[in-house]
């Protein structure tokens, strides 16, 4: 399958810097001796009262939870291999569960600003990992899913010299 070359590190790097602050945030939501490294003042930023809040379970699953559940997946999706391959449902998986993702941070977005009325900073950078992750695969996917029939099958003249 076409892909270009930068694709499949960006959006695996992306998707383990998310899986590893949703590790964060996992261990602080059950650990009760560990606190999370954020501003908790009187300001908006308070991570605390946006991880302890009702809308941090989504179904009664900590929120947390489902990064972990989100990004492993994300993180096999991802792999060059998996952007290089001929079956359309990897293709069509990596952009379900890209928007996915982004209907979930909107919910949770919604949630922060207008119910619990504070930002979580580690929180926010899930968000941003995730919308960068969906607009990089919803922009490769045209090209992924329905390629010309013009060029070549084997997707070589959109890969690194390498093959990679």
């Amino acid at each position: 399958m076409p892909t270009l070359r930068w694709q499949p590190i960006v959006t695996l790097l992306l998707s383990l810097m998310g899986l590893g602050v949703s590790i964060y945030l996992t261990i602080t939501h059950f650990d009760t001796h560990i606190t999370l490294s954020c501003p908790a003042g009187g300001g908006i930023v308070n991570c605390e009262k946006v991880t302890t809040s009702p809308q941090s379970y989504v179904f009664g699953i900590p929120v947390a939870t489902l990064g972990l559940a989100y990004f492993l997946p994300m993180i096999a999706l991802s792999l060059p291999r998996a952007w290089r391959s001929a079956d359309r449902r990897i293709h069509l998986a990596r952009l379900a569960l890209s928007v996915a993702g982004v209907g979930m941070i909107i919910y949770l977005v919604i949630a922060e600003l207008f119910i619990i009325k504070n930002i979580c900073l580690w929180c926010t950078s899930v968000h941003v990992l995730t919308f960068i992750l969906f607009v990089i695969i919803v922009t490769a996917s045209p090209m992924l899913l329905f390629p010309d029939p013009g060029l070549e099958t084997d997707g070589s003249a959109y890969l690194a010299h390498d093959g990679s």
